[in-house]
């Protein structure tokens, strides 16, 4: 295991709170790295993925592009390609809301449920080859500081 020195090569940073920020950035680089080639067979990208756990989480009651905007693990302002990307696969659905024809309803379709669960199983496999050197307890400590940030 690299010290975060080793991995960017120097000798020291100008205070703990550099180190630390610096090490945030790195660890979430190599965590999107891994996600990102765990899903690369799916031809999906991790916003993409993001979005279609988001639908799966409605359940049966239609998403916005403003409720999947608000709750992205990463906010961006391009929802809007990642679910044509998406219809144009066949993961979601898009209908124009009957109640109100300016808005549109975005809907999980089964095959994107079907695929989403398979995408589940090689991310939970990446997630545990990242943790699988904490215990249950230090992740809990782990969450704690980095509400802190948050």
């Amino acid at each position: 295991m690299m010290d975060v020195e080793q991995i960017i090569q120097t000798k020291s940073f100008h205070s703990q709170q550099q180190r630390t920020v610096i090490h945030l950035l790195l660890v979430g680089n190599r965590i999107s790295e891994l996600v990102g080639q765990a899903l690369k067979p799916f031809g999906v990208s991790m916003q993409q993925f993001n979005v279609l756990r988001i639908l799966r989480g409605q359940k049966d009651t239609p998403s916005n592009l403003n409720t999947l905007n608000e709750r992205m693990i990463t906010r961006m302002s391009n929802t809007t390609r990642l679910v044509d990307k998406l219809l144009e696969r066949g993961y979601v659905s898009r209908t124009v809301c009957a109640s109100n024809r300016r808005k549109i309803e975005i809907m999980l379709t089964s095959a994107g449920s079907e695929v989403l669960s398979k995408m589940d199983t090689v991310v939970r496999e990446v997630e545990h080859e990242l943790m699988q050197n904490m215990t249950e307890e230090e992740m809990k400590t782990l969450n704690l500081l980095l509400n802190q940030i948050n």
